[in-house]
Order: C-alpha cells, then structure tokens, then sequence
C-alpha cells in the first residue's frame, strides 16, 4: 500500500513539477490563478499521502494557512520582479536599492518558512511511523526539485551572458 502510494505521490509531483516548469519553456508566465491552481494540488497531494486521522486532521487547518500564505507570498515577489523589470529601462540601475531589496525578500521567505515549520510541528508530533516516511519522501522531492530549479536558473543566465558576449563580440 505505502508503496502504491509513494508512486501515484511521485507520479502527481512530477507532473506538477513539469506544468510548473512549462510557462520558462513557452515564454509564457503563469498566472497568479495558475499558481493558485498548482498550490491547491500540491495542498491536495500532500493530504492524499499522509491519510490524516479525524484526530490529526485537527491540526491541519494552520499547515494549510502557511502553505498558502508560502505561495501568495511567491506570486507577490514574482508580480514585484516583473514590476522591477519594466522599470530597469526607464531608471538608472542601483545595485544598494538591488540588494536591499533582495535582503526583505530574503527576510520575509524565512519568516514564512518558519512559520511553516511551526505550523508542521504539531501535526507532526502525531503522525504514525509510515505518514513520517512519506512526509520524508515528499520533502526529499520538493528539496530536488528547488535544487534541479537553481540548476536550471543558473545555467539560463550562463547561456545568456554568453550569448549577450558573442553579441559585442559581432559588433
């Protein structure tokens, strides 16, 4: 059973994972809705995997909360880099407004984090042996597909600055 389980996970997440991954492919973004639509999934999933007892299903309400707050919080800092993108032309690039920028963001996505992991905490401490493996496994995943994004990001700006060098090169 816990087997079955793990796969249809897996199988959920990793399509999940490709409809997220589809708008960097196309040029077209996802919408807050889109987002809004993959985290009610993803909310969806996690409860399907973990089989929650009446008794535990008492402390979910606040795992929910900070998951979609987790996720609001990711379309208001995508829709503030787009808003920072259109503007990047019509004023001079600051690097210290850049950086404290990047610091408030970092802020915020810790104490979101946090106020998950403090939300987690109580459902946690009642979940059975097999419901923690397959919280293990859930996490295991997310965690490779962040690191696999990173990856992915950071190869899309090598290939850029690559490409924007051969460009002065042709002038």
């Amino acid at each position: 059973m816990l087997k079955g389980i793990v796969g249809l996970v897996t199988v959920l997440f990793v399509a999940g994972s490709a409809y997220a991954q589809e708008p960097a492919r196309t040029g077209h973004a996802m919408t807050p809705a889109d987002m809004r639509v993959l985290t009610d999934a993803r909310i969806g999933l996690i409860k399907a995997a973990l089989q929650l007892t009446p008794e535990q299903a008492k402390h979910w309400p606040p795992v929910e909360e900070a998951i979609r707050a987790r996720a609001e919080a990711r379309v208001h800092r995508i829709a503030q880099l787009k808003a920072l993108a259109e503007q990047a032309g019509q004023r001079e690039f600051n690097p210290v407004e850049l950086m404290r920028g990047r610091a408030e963001a970092l802020t915020q996505r810790g104490a979101n984090l946090k106020r998950l992991a403090d939300a987690w905490q109580p459902l946690y401490q009642t979940l059975n042996p097999d419901q923690k493996e397959r919280m293990r496994l859930l996490a295991m995943h997310v965690v490779r597909e962040i690191k696999g994004a990173v990856e992915r990001h950071r190869m899309a700006e090598m290939l850029s600055m690559m490409s924007e060098e051969e460009e002065g090169d042709v002038e």
